[in-house]
């Protein structure tokens, strides 16, 4: 039985900054973007179109998960961001693979980012309502950090068909 690579430490520590610099952009961008969209937002009624009908900005707030799923669980969705957040967190000092850096920093950004809502906004701790503001036509209002995990997504995918694992390849 061969033994399980582990990446050299220098490899992880790389890694853990990129997790840590991806994380800390997409936080502050959601978290930057979601404080000006509720300011200059704020009437539920008002819209600001940027491509016609296909892309506006309009505010909403979202006790549930994507698509509307989920909309009397906040307290749920709650608990797994610190669930992924714990995990990320567990799992990123081995990271080998510089994208699957990437993908964890994606997806710690945006947890955060929905996290700190649904501590911190209305309607209370542990059940506040996720802002959204981008809309696209015939899709559901989103946000920075949403965008975050569906970039993680599309990169979870490439790195699954290239068979890329989370400690990179061994170099041997």
């Amino acid at each position: 039985m061969s033994e399980i690579y582990r990446p050299p430490l220098e490899v992880r520590r790389r890694n853990l900054l990129i997790v840590g610099v991806t994380a800390v952009l997409v936080y502050a961008a959601d978290l930057l973007t979601k404080i000006w969209a509720v300011k200059r937002l704020g009437d539920p009624d008002e819209s600001i179109k940027i491509v016609g009908d296909l892309f506006q900005l309009e505010l909403t707030r979202n006790p549930g998960a994507a698509f509307g799923i989920g909309v009397s669980m906040t307290i749920v969705f709650t608990l797994l961001s610190l669930v992924v957040v714990g995990v990320v967190l567990r799992t990123a000092g081995r990271l080998g693979s510089t994208w699957w850096a990437v993908v964890f920093g994606l997806v710690l950004g945006g947890a955060l980012g929905n996290l700190t809502d649904r501590l911190f906004r209305s309607p209370g701790f542990m059940r506040g309502h996720v802002v959204d503001f981008l809309h696209l036509k015939n899709w559901p209002v989103f946000n920075l950090a949403d965008t975050a995990f569906c970039i993680a997504g599309a990169i979870v995918f490439l790195l699954v068909l290239r068979n890329i694992p989370l400690e990179g390849r061994n170099p041997s």
